[in-house]
């Protein structure tokens, strides 16, 4: 059942899974008397988004989704439900998709004041960083979308914790795996756009920190708009090997986060190269292709509720409102501080069908996991790789480190 307002400005639209309360209820009748005198505590959990077109992608083959993320926090609620019928709660979970022109703090005063303090954003960094001041100390935010470094940085907040790897941990995890394979000379093509430019900026460091060498950086000067005409192949066969020609180097790197021309350079390039970065060989947090430490069960279940491959946003959804049910088991408490408190602890760990448990950053609030390397049908590896070692973690050898962490809020 959905159920739909409409405020100046904002859409809300709030997603009540009655099957779920009814079978939770059911459950409940189940339990002995003396189990049924108290009321379940419930925990609320609101779910912010964007309401924006979807992303139209480069290939026909990729069908745009239009519900980026929700059905990974549903699934999520589902499971926390299940659970919760043994434990004595109730989770409930609201979905708000907010207008680009509504101020976002004004949905977060709302719903302070109405007592929901634990919230999933699905937000980019303006949106994010607006709620996360709104909210201040009396909330906690769970990020699943934005992937900028300096929200891990100086841009960071004590209140936002980071299911999504960042932009470094992503490009720490490609160069990992082309410096084990010694493929350390790359080409770099770069796009447009700002997120592209970020993408640069994150593999030029990764380089640094692991020694492979960026020969030539090269900008996507060509207009790829005409693929869908007879002649569009033609076209990107005689542009792609002038835009591939330069310095010798053992690796294609393309830097295409908008997805406007990436796919077109692998099999046209002036030099046979492999193409890795944002597109051919990618490091992912979630790829429809992983398959081991059980995550062919939840991509079939994912696939069962949704009709649909789960998506890396699907995946950070879930892990954020599957760490809420983990902590709010342990602690009793629908309270964001002592919610907080524990997921920082040393009982906190998360599986999440990535064959280690995944725990938080204390000095940034990300949330450690490995980092699947995949082409477009198949897992190829998983970083961090061998050799790649860390005194405490070697999964801190992906992302920014302590040492090399800018955040400041968490100190105090």
């Amino acid at each position: 059942m959905q159920i739909y307002k409409q405020l100046p400005g904002l859409i809300l639209k709030r997603k009540v899974c009655r099957g779920i309360q009814a079978a939770c209820m059911l459950c409940l009748l189940t339990l002995p008397v003396n189990a049924q005198e108290s009321e379940p505590l419930q925990i609320r959990i609101a779910m912010i988004s964007l309401d924006e077109k979807p992303h139209l992608p480069l290939s026909l083959i990729d069908l745009p989704v239009n519900d980026p993320a929700v059905p990974g926090a549903q699934m999520a609620v589902k499971e926390n439900n299940q659970t919760g019928t043994f434990t004595g709660q109730v989770f409930d979970f609201n979905h708000y998709l907010v207008s680009e022109d509504y101020p976002v703090e004004a949905l977060a005063q709302q719903l302070i004041a109405d007592g929901v303090s634990l919230l999933v954003a699905d937000l980019p960094i303006k949106e994010l960083l607006t709620l996360a001041d709104s909210v201040d100390d009396k909330g906690l935010l769970f990020n699943v979308r934005a992937q900028d470094d300096e929200l891990r940085n100086q841009q960071c907040r004590r209140n936002l914790l980071h299911l999504t790897p960042s932009r470094a941990m992503k490009t720490d995890a490609l160069v990992q795996y082309l410096v084990w394979k010694r493929w350390q000379d790359w080409m770099v093509i770069v796009g447009r756009h700002p997120q592209d430019q970020a993408y640069l900026t994150a593999l030029e460091r990764s380089a640094k920190r692991f020694n492979g060498k960026i020969r030539e950086v090269k900008p996507w000067t060509f207009d790829a708009g005409s693929r869908r005409t007879d002649s569009g192949h033609v076209l990107a066969q005689q542009q792609v090997p002038v835009a591939t020609r330069g310095q010798d180097h053992q690796v294609l790197v393309v830097a295409d986060e908008a997805d406007e021309f990436g796919e077109y350079l692998i099999y046209r390039t002036d030099s046979p190269r492999p193409v890795a970065g944002t597109q051919g060989l990618i490091a992912t947090s979630w790829h429809r292709s992983h398959e081991q430490w059980g995550g062919t069960q939840l991509q079939r279940r994912f696939f069962k509720q949704s009709g649909r491959d789960m998506k890396p946003r699907d995946y950070a959804a879930w892990m954020a409102v599957r760490a809420i049910g983990e902590a709010t088991t342990k602690v009793n408490t629908a309270d964001h501080d002592q919610i907080r408190q524990f997921l920082f602890s040393s009982e906190f760990k998360l599986a999440a069908f990535k064959g280690l448990a995944l725990t938080f950053r204390s000095w940034n609030g990300q949330l450690r996991q490995p980092i699947l390397v995949v082409g477009p049908r198949m897992l190829v590896s998983v970083s961090p790789q061998d050799k790649f070692l860390h005194q405490f973690s070697t999964l801190d050898t992906l992302g920014y480190d302590q040492p090399e962490s800018g955040c400041q809020a968490f100190n105090q």
